[in-house]
């Protein structure tokens, strides 16, 4: 089934919020945020009256004019305009307003910042160092610890080999394709309408009320299309806040939207991890501890402290080791804010663990196919609880591996591979592994759905899952056909409005078809037990005596098909409501945990350091599948995500805290040009925790293709000497690695 939202997306294009042109919105004023340049300074002064004497402009605000409380970020406060220090190049300093677009950029720039510089910490080391300290306050740039707070080293007592490394997990950057935007418009009767390009339109519209001081039913959110989000748009981001207020001292609509460069520096970044592993075991390859020692750098305020717990809540990975030690420390620096990023924790747990299968394996002698099976959880262990408290549900990880290398004919790779070494041949071949497991739908709550049958036999679905490029559209419509009976031309799907949708969670940690596609089939299951009495009476009927005929979508009684029979239309008609009618919560889902492995191939010229990924072979089980196309695109777009890690993308930041990836000419992501074909395998292991036995896949194969395509280039070059290489594994990475051979 081809995805239904695609045919506009791709040829008229989606409306997306600074398309907007509603009636509400006209007249609106145009906004701009005055951003610091300097990534830790004291601010002596901001002097706005040139500024609002140009050309065009409405107001300029800064944090005294607010009068808002700070929100919280973790330990500290986090000032919706930066107030008397600025913590990180891109912070916003103040906001400017004017009647045309144009004007905002000449206007901006006469807004005078008197700025005192301060030492930066521009680095995990510097922070942990903390002979800076961003909050002097608090004494110390840590502001989490989770987990042991001392690491016993008798766990390693027992075994013949114990290798530990350091692995930087790097920052990357979510860059949607649509940045961040958002208007506001205040009604009459004190309501606030806010378009944003959201994730969650309920939780945006929480946080909206809480920070602007007014009730959740004095504040509508509006998602329209939504250009890719990765966990970087979940509900409202403080720039959302000011332009709320801005709306409302202004008494006029007020609209924004970034540039690619602000987006770059401004918006929320992922990963940011130092990982130190530790893991020992016997010679045949069986492992008997694993430790994973995390510090995640938070940017300058810690919104999302999470994130290092999920790292140590997915430690283990798909292994049985019998002792593990975890343990997490969250730091403070001069640089954007860190949040939730494709997978949000779990990937930088499985970098971790399958980097350090590749070294215990290196350093025994062994295959390391080998010792992954060697270590696998088994089947029969399931459901399975880990060390560090995961529930596991199902999994068949050395079926998902043992697929995977009979499709990529890894005998024959690994004889090529000798083949070329034995050689001499300047350009190496290298294979990489990784067997990943992670957790979806594990934030604890549920999901909203809603279906109505109209007396036309037109179906409107509601959900409280929002969709941002996924399908998810598309199959909610198919789930309702499939249930109902109901052609899919008939079925409409909406989502993303507080006024229509008013109980939702929404969109991210892939829970949005096992819970939110749970809720639609639950509503309609509950449509179903109303058409069925209400048809019972029409025909005359005992109520167990009839059957929905999905194939034709009409009812009829059982066991007679040739009886008379009705159609929804004609049931829908005898609702007392005037349509059939159910709106559900659904709360009873329970985290789940999908599954795969991957193999990576890739060439190495050793005298040039220029890296090629040759292939990608993949299975990802996510449970029973309602549309194989639109899941071949979310493994795509997983895999093409996590080959872009491995290979490309890394945010920098220079000694003094200055970003040296600002713009795509710098900021370097992945094209069709350094991606081969995919070699997708199937394997469907359904799960009991939701009604229709599905997992989450959005982020899996990002899960598993980053540590595969990084442990590809560390094997090609491991005949070379080089046993470590941090991601990303550039051509001057590469060739850095070679020049220092086994001393990196």
């Amino acid at each position: 089934m081809v995805r239904q939202e695609d045919q506009n997306l791709i040829t008229a294009g989606g409306t997306y919020v600074d398309d907007l042109r509603t009636e509400a919105l006209s007249g609106a004023a145009h906004a701009v945020f005055v951003r610091s340049p300097i990534a830790h300074a004291r601010i002596g002064g901001i002097d706005v009256s040139e500024a609002k004497a140009a050309p065009g402009v409405l107001g300029v605000f800064t944090a005294a004019d607010l009068g808002l409380d700070p929100h919280p970020a973790g330990p500290v406060k986090e000032p919706w305009l930066a107030d008397e220090v600025v913590r990180y190049v891109g912070e916003p300093v103040a906001l400017v307003l004017t009647e045309e677009r144009y004007q905002l950029a000449d206007a901006a720039e006469l807004v005078d910042v008197d700025y005192e510089p301060l030492d930066a910490v521009a680095s995990i080391g510097a922070a942990l160092d903390g002979e800076t300290l961003l909050y002097p306050e608090t004494g110390s740039n840590i502001v989490q610890v989770n987990g042991m707070a001392e690491f016993d080293d008798a766990i390693f007592e027992d075994c013949e080999v114990v290798v530990t490394q350091t692995i930087a997990n790097q920052r990357v950057a979510p860059a949607p394709l649509e940045v961040r935007g958002a208007s506001f418009a205040w009604g009459e009767d004190g309501r606030l309408t806010a378009w944003l390009s959201t994730q969650n339109a309920q939780i945006a519209r929480s946080q909206l009320a809480g920070s602007l001081g007014v009730g959740e039913e004095s504040v509508r959110v509006i998602a329209p299309d939504v250009g890719g989000g990765f966990g970087a748009k979940i509900g409202a981001d403080p720039e959302a806040t000011v332009l709320g207020w801005a709306a409302r001292e202004l008494g006029r609509p007020v609209r924004w939207v970034e540039s690619r460069s602000e987006n770059l520096t401004s918006m929320t970044h992922g990963r940011a991890q130092l990982n130190t592993v530790t893991i020992g075991g016997k010679r045949d390859g069986t492992v008997l501890a694993y430790r994973l020692d995390v510090v995640q750098d938070a940017g300058a305020y810690p919104r999302t402290l999470f994130l290092p717990t999920l790292t140590e809540l997915m430690a283990v990975g798909v292994y049985r080791f019998p002792q593990v030690q975890t343990r997490s420390r969250a730091v403070v620096t001069n640089t954007t804010p860190i949040a939730a990023y494709r997978g949000a924790g779990r990937p930088e747990a499985t970098a971790a663990v399958e980097r350090a299968m590749d070294l215990f394996a290196a350093e025994i002698g062994l295959d390391p196919a080998d010792v992954r099976r060697a270590n696998f959880i088994p089947p029969e262990a399931f459901p399975y609880r880990t060390p560090t408290g995961a529930f596991y549900d199902t999994g068949e990880y050395a079926a998902a591996l043992d697929k995977v290398l009979d499709a990529a004919g890894y005998a024959e790779l690994r004889a090529e591979q000798q083949r070329r070494r034995e050689a001499g041949d300047p350009v190496e071949l290298g294979l990489g592994i990784a067997a990943y497991v992670e957790i979806t739908g594990g934030d604890g709550g549920g999901e909203s759905g809603r279906v109505d049958i109209h007396p036309d036999g037109s179906v409107v679905a509601w959900t409280g899952s929002s969709p941002h490029g996924q399908g998810l559209g598309t199959s909610l419509a198919m789930l309702l056909s499939d249930r109902l009976g109901v052609p899919l031309e008939k079925i409409t799907v909406r989502h993303g409005d507080t006024d229509e949708v008013p109980k939702a969670i929404g969109t991210f940690g892939s829970r949005s078809l096992q819970l939110g596609g749970s809720a639609i089939r639950q509503a309609a299951d509950e449509v179903i037990a109303q058409a069925r009495e209400l048809a019972a009476d029409l025909l005359e009927a005992a109520a167990d005596d009839l059957e929905l005929d999905v194939e034709r979508g009409v009812w009829q009684v059982r066991g007679a098909p040739s009886s008379t029979v009705l159609s929804w239309a004609q049931v829908a008609e005898t609702a007392s409501e005037g349509k059939l009618t159910a709106d559900v919560w659904f709360g009873d889902g329970q985290p789940t945990f999908p599954f795969g492995a991957h193999l990576a191939v890739v060439e190495v010229d050793t005298e040039t350091g220029k890296v090629e990924l040759r292939r990608i072979v993949a299975v990802d089980d996510a449970g029973p599948i309602v549309n194989p196309l639109t899941f071949r695109g979310q493994r795509h777009g997983g895999l093409g995500q996590g080959a872009a890690q491995a290979l490309l993308e890394v945010v920098t930041y220079d000694d003094d805290g200055n970003p040296t990836t600002a713009s795509l000419a710098d900021y370097s992501f992945v094209t069709a040009a350094e991606l081969p074909d995919f070699e997708l395998v199937d394997m469907a292991t359904p799960t009991d925790r939701n009604l229709l036995g599905v997992k989450g896949i959005g982020e899996a194969a990002t899960i598993g293709s980053t540590p595969a395509v990084h442990n590809a280039v560390v094997d090609a070059l491991s005949a070379r000497g080089v046993r470590h290489l941090d991601m990303p594994t550039t051509p001057i990475r590469v060739w850095a690695a070679l020049s220092k051979g086994s001393a990196q």
